[in-house]
């Protein structure tokens, strides 16, 4: 098995889309790393020899960040934009949407699938008026 930053890439996958199990690493950044390695891109994870996994291993720690030191970066990104009191800030800071998304409807996603629905204004028919 084939591990590279800390994650165990899944042998039956074709190289190229093993990698993208690595946070950091797309499809693209992916393509880009094996034409780097000179590793063809269908050979599955299990077939790599140690000598292609280490070449890999290497591209990636000096070349790209990934996975906590990329998570670290985000997360102090985010912590200073709430600390300078921004728009951007405040919206990380409440869970609402970031980009300019509308808010009526369509930020399930973000708020966590909360539903919402507004009952009549008249009480239950268990309780006493």
């Amino acid at each position: 098995m084939a591990r590279i930053a800390g994650v165990t890439l899944p042998k039956e996958k074709t190289i190229e889309t093993a990698l993208t199990y690595i946070f950091g690493i797309g499809i693209v950044s992916s393509q880009k790393i094996l034409k780097q390695a000179n590793i063809k891109p269908g050979i599955r994870t299990g077939e790599l020899s140690d000598d292609q996994a280490n070449a890999l291993r290497e591209i990636i720690e000096k070349n790209h960040k990934v996975e906590g030191d990329l998570k670290r970066e985000i997360l102090t990104n985010i912590k200073r934009l709430k600390e300078t009191n921004s728009y951007r800030g405040s919206r990380h800071a409440k869970g609402l949407p970031v980009r300019g998304q509308r808010t009526k409807t369509n930020t399930r996603t973000v708020r966590g699938n909360v539903r919402k629905t507004v009952a009549s204004g008249r009480k239950q028919a268990d309780q006493k008026t």
